[in-house]
């Protein structure tokens, strides 16, 4: 266990990130109030694994490498940005935010958890975060993997709870705003443009 008194102020320092608008924010919040709460959570399993494994590559140092090797970075990096610019492209030719045709729209199960997983694990920023600020709120006298486990553990468990959060209130509140503004193809444009603009952000954000 990291030391107690660093406790507090990593779970006040992940809350702040993960209250942050953000790519993973942004999607889930778009997923959710597109085709419903279980796409949502399947997406949120999704985004859960691609933490996971962010996390446990900066546990064993191999994260470093990504940050370390220009290329690689880069190449994750527009990979990110392409991605997101194919969902958003995805979402303008199709999908509805009415939720009676959201049945017939919605990506399978596997590739609600697959774009969920390349959402998350194509941005370099979750490596960057994890190897930036667990080694901050570790004791350097006791054993870095075990803390910086820990750690990593707590903050996936806060990401957790925040993105179940912003799916079931965009599952509520986005079907009701497609039939307030008329239908749902004025809704399925701005989740396009949404998307485009987290694509954006991402390539302008992670530029070095």
């Amino acid at each position: 266990m990291p030391p107690p008194e660093l406790l507090l102020p990593f779970l006040a320092a992940v809350l702040l990130i993960e209250l942050t608008p953000g790519p993973n924010m942004g999607y889930l919040a778009i997923v959710g109030g597109q085709w419903g709460r279980r796409a949502g959570f399947l997406t949120i399993l999704g985004v859960t694994a691609g933490l996971a494994v962010y996390m446990l590559a900066a546990v064993f140092g191999l994260a470093e490498i990504i940050l370390r090797v220009d290329w690689l970075y880069q190449l994750l990096r527009w990979a990110g940005v392409a991605f997101l610019l194919w969902l958003a492209f995805d979402t303008w030719r199709g999908g509805a935010a009415d939720p009676a045709a959201a049945d017939i729209d919605r990506p399978s199960p596997g590739a609600l958890l697959t774009r969920g997983f390349l959402a998350n694990i194509l941005n370099p920023k979750a490596a960057v975060f994890y190897i930036g600020l667990l080694p901050g709120f570790t004791d350097p006298a006791r054993p870095f993997a075990g803390q910086a486990l820990t750690l990593g553990l707590i903050h996936i468990a806060v990401a957790l709870v925040i993105h179940i959060i912003i799916v079931l209130t965009a599952a509520r509140a986005i079907p009701l705003l497609a039939k307030t503004s008329g239908g749902g193809r004025t809704v399925r444009i701005v989740f396009a443009l949404a998307l485009a603009a987290i694509a954006l952000w991402l390539g302008w954000e992670t530029r070095r």
